[in-house]
């Protein structure tokens, strides 16, 4: 410090630290420069008795002309220009290839006082010149405490050119520099105050970027990178969007002091962009303890890191379970599509049999939406806010077949032979699914893939409804005969088989119901009430929709293809049962039993004994026989090769216990 003054007062003004913003120093000063430093070697010169008679300064000769004095004291000038990055008379800069154009040094005004010890130095330096009391060697001398700085300083800027280091990867090398420059004091120092200003701008982008999401990055030096082309758009339309997850992403040459925090950074700014998307004013708190003033050894950055990440995550939580009541969005969905109300569905299943018994290319979209938007608004449904939301659509492709395409599941492989093949006669039954619509930003979550697993589930519970629909139906055939004499018919046996299916089809129905999307659901409703971010709302209902599609046997290919050919019996046999009967004996219809109310005691006697002999007379039919004997050994077969399926799986599936427990339990009731 009284170096500092001392230089102060013994410096001339001329020398003194500068007044202006910045030096500009470029080759008509330096002319003038050296005229008026001629002058002062002349004086100097004069002082010590030498001669000065050949030097001309307007003239460009050789050093080597002058006597050997005033060649030192030419080169001591010269060396004071150039310590301070001035071209002299006979030590000039050269131009660095590639960039010949006109070298200019500035300094910047409101450099720190501590940076300026160098100037100091020189300047002091450059006085003792005037005063004719430095020589070259004293020179040299009085540099020596400073050599291992400008070494440091000249190893960083080759290894800077060598390797072309921009943005991050200065501050990476002035980092390593600084560390590896522990041991000197002086030097580290200098490192530091150098990484601490080469980082002022770094740190501006990186303000902005988590403090309002916006990516303030004019020459491409910040570690986040935003793809334009992915739009928010997409992730209610497309099964593979990447907008979420690629919108914004991490690039290489992350500086090393972030990189175990870069994956919070990049949270914070997709958080702030959500709510800026969604028109909500993002206000994040500022105060003097969040600028991001340096990447000192304090750490303070990082806490101004985290504090910007907990604001932004709890705002934008908050805003999609209040304001766009995500919750209730998928209480509505599930309700529709894991079929939790199912009043509506039975309306709509009457209404629409026509249409979904047709083939894919004679089905009506249109009429169906139609049937659908009736069954919503004359049952429950209609009190449901987001029933308006409801869409139907219909697939192209069984439920297999789909599954074996959507690749990123995680199923066993699908084979395309035996249990894939498209069937022949595949109608509206096999391929109706509904659909939700989903705005911004509740896309986020319920993107269009979850919508799809939404979908694969409602398909096969779905279809697993209408199989048990055909065997009420053929049930309900069945006791309205009770009544008749069946002794040596086929009939009871029939009974039988048909109570065995229903078994089958109700366990399946319990089981995916009870013991899989309802214990899941209200797990995933816990879960997500103590959610902290938006990205753990979407692990948190992606494994549930996961969870479910596995315990659901959507993601056994073996199970599940059992499981489908079970139910094809079970149509077939519902079918066949209801034609055998209905056609080939008269079963009064409701309203005829209404009416034979009204019939006399002796002719409901007399119709009694008529259904009767042309009940026996069909039943004992050696085809009809055939016929239910073969469906009952067709479907015990299938029941007893899934049985050991179920058993073997369940050790390694726990979930599938009880299923297996149920289809055993029916085949030993047989």
């Amino acid at each position: 410090m009284q170096a500092r003054e001392k230089l102060q007062m013994e410096t001339p003004p001329s020398l003194s630290c500068p007044s202006t913003p910045r030096w500009n120093v470029e080759r008509p000063f330096l002319t003038g420069r050296f005229l008026q430093e001629t002058k002062g070697i002349s004086r100097l010169a004069d002082t010590k008795g030498l001669s000065l008679d050949s030097f001309s300064p307007g003239m460009d000769k050789a050093i080597g002309c002058y006597d050997t004095a005033v060649q030192e004291l030419i080169v001591i000038d010269d060396l004071m220009s150039a310590l301070i990055g001035i071209e002299g008379r006979y030590i000039s800069i050269k131009s660095v290839h590639g960039m010949e154009d006109c070298i200019t040094f500035q300094v910047d005004a409101s450099m720190d006082l501590a940076l300026q010890d160098y100037q100091a130095m020189v300047a002091q330096l450059e006085h003792q010149f005037r005063l004719g009391r430095l020589s070259i060697h004293g020179l040299w001398f009085y540099c020596q405490p400073l050599m291992g700085s400008m070494q440091a300083l000249s190893t960083v800027v080759k290894k800077a050119s060598a390797n072309n280091c921009t943005g991050s990867a200065v501050l990476n090398l002035l980092q390593s520099q600084s560390k590896a420059m522990a041991g000197d004091n002086a030097v580290r120092s200098l490192l530091e105050k150098m990484t601490q200003c080469a980082s002022k701008a770094y740190l501006g982008i990186l303000e902005r970027w988590i403090y309002e999401g916006v990516i303030d990055d004019p020459y491409g030096e910040f570690f986040i990178a935003e793809n334009k082309c992915l739009h928010k758009d997409s992730l209610a339309q497309d099964y593979d969007a990447k907008y979420w997850r690629q919108r914004y992403s991490l690039k290489e040459g992350i500086p090393g002091f972030l990189a175990n925090i870069a994956g919070t950074i990049l949270t914070t700014g997709k958080y702030l962009n959500v709510m800026r998307e969604c028109g909500h004013n993002v206000q994040v708190p500022s105060s003097e303890n969040s600028k991001l003033m340096s990447f000192g050894s304090n750490h303070q950055y990082l806490e101004c890191i985290k504090a910007a990440y907990n604001f932004a995550s709890s705002e934008l939580l908050n805003l999609i379970k209040e304001k766009y009541d995500l919750m209730g969005k998928l209480r509505s969905i599930k309700h529709y599509l894991l079929l939790d109300q199912g009043d509506f569905l039975v309306h709509f299943m009457d209404i629409a049999r026509d249409e979904l018994t047709k083939k894919l290319e004679e089905i009506s979209v249109e009429k169906l939406q139609s049937l659908l938007d009736l069954a919503l608004r004359t049952t429950a449904a209609a009190a449901d806010p987001c029933h308006e939301d409801l869409t139907c659509c219909v697939e192209r492709t069984s439920l297999l077949k789909t599954l074996g395409t959507l690749k990123d599941l995680e199923t066993r492989a699908f084979s395309d032979d035996n249990g894939t093949e498209e069937p022949m006669s595949i109608t509206g039954l096999e391929t109706f699914a509904l659909s939700y619509k989903v705005q911004w930003p509740l896309s986020i979550v319920i993107s269009r893939k979850a919508l799809t697993k939404y979908q694969l589930i409602f398909r096969f519970l779905f279809h697993c409804k209408h199989v048990d629909r055909q065997l009420c139906g053929a049930w309900q055939v069945h006791q309205g005969v009770r009544a008749l004499n069946l002794r040596g018919t086929a009939i009871p046996r029939s009974a039988l088989l048909c109570r065995s299916m229903l078994k089958f089809i109700n366990s399946l129905l319990h089981y995916l119901t009870f013991e899989v999307l309802e214990p899941n659901w209200h797990m995933m409703c816990n879960k997500m009430q103590n959610a902290k971010s938006i990205d753990e709302v979407i692990q948190y209902h992606d494994s549930f929709l996961d969870k479910c599609l596995k315990e659901c046997l959507l993601l056994l290919p073996e199970l599940l293809k059992k499981v489908e050919k079970l139910k094809l019996l079970c149509l077939q046999y519902a079918a066949a049962t209801q034609w055998l009967i209905s056609s080939c004996i008269d079963i009064p219809k409701v309203e005829e039993v209404s009416d034979a109310s009204l019939m006399s005691d002796k002719s409901k006697q007399w119709r009694s004994r008529s259904l009767s002999l042309a009940l026996n007379k069909t039943t004992q039919n050696i085809t009809v026989t055939e016929s239910i004997l073969k469906f009952e050994r067709e479907f015990n077969a299938e029941l007893q090769n899934l049985g050991p399926i179920l058993s073997s799986n369940s050790q390694a599936e726990p979930y599938l216990t009880h299923l297996a427990q149920w289809i055993l339990g029916i085949r030993n009731d047989q």
